[in-house]
């Protein structure tokens, strides 16, 4: 095996055993939901955590200082080696779980297709398979109901309206 398939895999242990400590902490706190942990090569950990009605600033440091304690203790890094960051997710990162697309209905969001194509419209809704936007069409501000199969999205963000 290749060192950087063997570090690969090894970095997928890791963000299991952090994804797991991070879901022990949100198991009282059942608004807030973990959205992802990604581990920079530099051993910089980042753990996004969103919440229903939006995380809030004193409940993310609450938990990046639950979070470093256990990451100490786990020996996850050779000599504790590395660096923390909790954050929610920046409205330019992409929707990445369902519970993100149930929290944004209603809002407007772009989907870009992995054929590279983009449609804009307020989400309506999301299941398991699909979801269903409401674009606004022509001059006329048409209003046509569009459903997008999830296996053909690249990715979704939501769009900042002023």
């Amino acid at each position: 095996m290749s060192p950087l398939l063997l570090f690969s895999m090894a970095n997928e242990q890791v963000i299991a055993s952090i994804r797991e400590m991070l879901e022990s902490l949100l198991a009282d706190k059942p608004e807030y939901f973990a959205v992802e942990v990604k581990i920079k090569p530099t051993n910089n950990v980042k753990v996004y955590v969103d919440a229903d009605q939006g995380a809030s600033i004193d409940k993310l440091v609450a938990l990046n200082r639950q979070l470093y304690p256990m990451l100490e203790a786990a020996g996850l890094f050779p000599d504790n080696d590395f660096s923390l960051e909790v954050s929610s997710p920046g409205l330019d990162e992409p929707l990445k779980i369902p519970r993100q697309f149930i929290k944004n209905i209603g809002r407007k969001v772009e989907v870009t297709k992995l054929d590279g194509s983009v449609t804009e419209g307020k989400l309506l809704s999301i299941n398991e398979t699909e979801l269903t936007l409401e674009e606004t069409i022509g001059k006329k501000k048409e209003l046509k109901q569009t459903t997008i199969n999830l296996s053909e999205i690249k990715h979704t963000k939501v769009c900042i309206v002023f």
